[in-house]
């Protein structure tokens, strides 16, 4: 078969800066707002007429940051704790035969004053990367409730309540915002499943911070924010 050529109409900026504690699937953190910022010759109004009367959207984008890694036949899903192996196709591992991967996310507005702006939520991709297409979502035909999902069949959430230390208390009295986002993202434990160290830091970039954090059995404690 002929090689196909894609080209990028767009890329996303996001409050996620790197791979570590970007949320696995769409939708887990409501508060990650994003924008996808469409590039010439998409960037025209046209293009988006009638895209607002849905409420959300399907994002083919690339995997730009593993794509030079190549595909791998079988690969070990982060779910399955790190060390058991799964066919590629069974997952949704970033080492596929094309990087593509897919994500539905929330249709927040549109704007056209200066290009075409589209202000999404529940993103689950890192700044920067290339937005390929965009369809909308259909409900009443790609909501199916009854549907197996095989190993990945249940959310892993920490049911833990999160604590501050002092410094971090400050850093957020003076951007409140973050907090939603914050715990959001931690409830959904970034952490490897084979990492279990109640001692160990773990730290990542998020928005324009800096978030290091512990989780212990008891509480996740949030334990600086620079």
């Amino acid at each position: 078969m002929q090689p196909i050529q894609i080209q990028p109409i767009g890329m996303i900026h996001s409050c996620f800066k790197e791979k570590f504690a970007t949320p696995r699937q769409p939708g887990l953190v409501p508060a990650a707002n994003a924008q996808i910022e469409l590039v010439a010759p998409y960037n025209v109004a046209d293009a988006a007429e009638g895209l607002t009367e849905f409420s959300h959207i399907w994002l083919t984008f690339a995997f730009h940051q593993t794509a030079h890694q190549g595909w791998k036949p079988k690969v070990r899903p982060p779910r399955l704790g790190g060390n058991t192996k799964i066919g590629v196709f069974a997952t949704r591992s970033t080492f596929r035969p094309n990087p593509l991967g897919l994500s539905l996310v929330r249709l927040e507005s549109i704007d056209t004053h200066k290009g075409v702006i589209l202000h999404v939520s529940g993103a689950d991709l890192i700044d920067g990367t290339p937005i390929l297409d965009i369809k909308p979502y259909l409900p009443w035909v790609e909501s199916i409730p009854n549907a197996k999902s095989g190993f990945a069949g249940d959310d892993q959430v920490l049911r833990l309540p999160i604590a501050y230390s002092a410094q971090a208390e400050q850093a957020l009295a003076l951007k409140p915002e973050l907090t939603q986002l914050i715990e959001q993202v931690l409830a959904h434990d970034p952490r490897p499943a084979y990492q279990q160290d109640p001692e160990r830091i773990y730290g990542c970039k998020l928005a324009d911070i800096n978030l290091r954090w512990q989780v212990g059995a008891f509480h996740i404690k949030v334990v600086e924010i620079i």
